[in-house]
């Protein structure tokens, strides 16, 4: 039973690995993506304008697509695939697509003829400026059809990731940064007002996001059929989910809003510094928390479909443990090296080094509660795999009170820092209540072995977070001269940090790196078969 369960959580980590490496890539290409906005747009009106417009789709497809939509619908699903079979779990794919359909197309119509009022929700202190406020509701227009593809791209991604593939769907958003890198440096000389093209890019990506996925799904045997059944069990069951699902996973991103809102009434580029900001600590969670979050899922909903709750801890405990394993370490780089990366990454053109002080502020209270939008990513699905919807919904309440009322106390001594400060002691908040609760339904969860993980995880990022310090710090020593002079300390000072912490992991006998080791091993032997 021991080689079982070390065989299950290996096979979690390679899959891990996979979803990790292909977010990696796309992350890579997204801060590829934001040098070329910074440089061509910078943190002024127009980029306070796209930020602002394309924020709007992008939260509804993470609340309704990729928030609420798919961890509804893949419990339900997978319990099609576990306790019935293959065709009876495409057919609900079908009844579920069809409605989604229609569904999608509803928001997009609502969504062009509402964009006045949305964006004024939004963004009223852009109201004080007619240009920029006729601007950010051309651009939300524009861009509103987003939310159907990527709608569909989201609910696609289910059905791939309850069978168990998991690289494409991860692998489907370097499309959308593709498309916006080429608006950007192609399409925006086509244009009198060269922001109107990342509108373009943004439909684009959701397009090519949505048919790259539909190639897999396709060579897993299934075909579209057009079903209207409003009462299949399954589609009332998933749709029983969603709805306080919507509020439930999606705090974080309503924080989003709310922050957007406060921040539109400060300084000329404060939303800008906030958005740039949030694009870094996104990218530890999306490589790291997000690819646990999504593997865990099929098989925590798998494990309560069976009533398989001792599985079903051990498979939360590690999820979070591997989570934390990574997150703790990239929060505290983070940290110490939150001003050379944003200088590398996009002081140029219109990017001025005020920006880079003024974004490194956001960046330091946003990764301060790294570790909790981590825990919450993976935390909250436990809950959707028990088909318990009504927890969330409460705490999340809790958190999104808390954070209006910081961020009200906060933004007038702190700024865009204080609304970002207060965006983390909310997500911090909500992770609490969920695991308090959590652990009086399941039990202790391990809580020892998982106490005793943060602990050496903690103590392994003190002399890893000294070694960024003094090697990329702004008092860092100058090893290199000339123009590559960030470029090779911040790469020196990354390295050797990783180089520390893997080492000190590894000294204080982790089973986190254990369970890695035992992923490469799997794919070695994979690949020699």
């Amino acid at each position: 039973m021991k080689d079982e369960s070390s065989l299950e959580r290996a096979g979690i980590a390679q899959a891990v690995g996979t979803v990790g490496l292909a977010t990696f890539i796309s992350r890579i290409l997204g801060f590829i993506r934001d040098v070329v906005l910074a440089s061509f747009f910078g943190t002024g009106m127009f980029a306070d304008a796209f930020f602002v417009a394309f924020r709007i789709p992008n939260l509804l497809r993470r609340l309704v697509g990729e928030g609420s939509l798919t961890v509804s619908f893949i419990p339900v699903f997978t319990e099609y695939l576990t306790e019935k079979s293959k065709s009876e779990a495409f057919r609900l794919a079908n009844a579920a697509l069809t409605l989604a359909v229609l569904f999608l197309l509803l928001i997009t119509l609502a969504g062009i003829a509402l964009s006045p009022l949305i964006v004024r929700a939004m963004a009223q202190g852009f109201a004080a400026n007619p240009d920029k406020f006729s601007l950010t509701i051309l651009l939300n227009r524009l861009m509103f059809p987003y939310i159907f593809f990527i709608g569909l791209a989201a609910l696609v991604m289910g059905i791939l990731n309850s069978l168990h593939r998991f690289g494409p769907s991860a692998l489907a958003p370097v499309f959308l940064n593709l498309a916006l890198i080429f608006s950007a440096l192609i399409l925006a000389k086509q244009f009198d007002q060269p922001v109107l093209a990342l509108a373009v890019g943004v439909i684009l990506g959701g397009i090519l996001q949505l048919g790259f996925q539909l190639i897999f799904l396709i060579r897993e045997g299934f075909r579209f059929r057009f079903l209207l059944d409003f009462r299949h069990p399954g589609v009332v069951k998933i749709a029983t989910l969603m709805g306080p699902s919507v509020f439930g996973l999606g705090v974080a991103q309503i924080n989003v809003l709310v922050t957007t809102l406060l921040a539109s009434f400060l300084a000329e580029g404060s939303v800008s510094y906030l958005y740039y900001a949030n694009r870094l600590v996104e990218f530890p969670l999306g490589v790291f928390a997000v690819a646990v979050a999504t593997v865990v899922l099929p098989t925590l909903s798998a494990q309560a479909a069976k009533r398989d709750h001792a599985s079903l801890q051990s498979t939360l405990n590690f999820g979070l443990r591997l989570t934390l394993f990574t997150t703790l370490p990239a929060m505290v780089g983070l940290i110490v090296l939150r001003q050379p990366i944003i200088e590398l990454l996009f002081q140029r053109g219109a990017f001025t080094a005020t920006s880079t002080i003024l974004t490194a502020e956001a960046l330091l209270f946003y990764s301060l509660g790294l570790w909790a939008f981590a825990g919450v990513r993976v935390i909250v699905p436990a809950f959707y795999a028990l088909k318990d919807t009504v927890t969330p919904v409460k705490v999340a309440a809790l958190a999104l009170a808390a954070n209006l009322v910081l961020s009200l106390v906060l933004m007038g001594p702190l700024r865009h820092g204080g609304l970002a400060l207060a965006t983390s002691s909310a997500s911090v908040l909500n992770f609490c209540l969920l695991a308090f609760i959590l652990v009086r339904r399941l039990g202790n969860v391990q809580l020892a072995e998982l106490g005793y993980s943060i602990l050496r995880v903690a103590l392994a990022c003190v002399p890893m977070g000294l070694t960024a310090f003094f090697l990329g710090g702004e008092n860092h020593i100058n090893l290199f001269g000339g123009n590559l002079d960030r470029l090779l300390n911040l790469a020196l000072a990354i390295l050797a940090a990783m180089g520390i912490y893997l080492l000190s992991c590894y000294i204080l006998k982790s089973k986190e790196l254990t369970a890695l080791k035992q992923m490469l091993r799997l794919r070695a032997k994979r690949n020699q078969q």
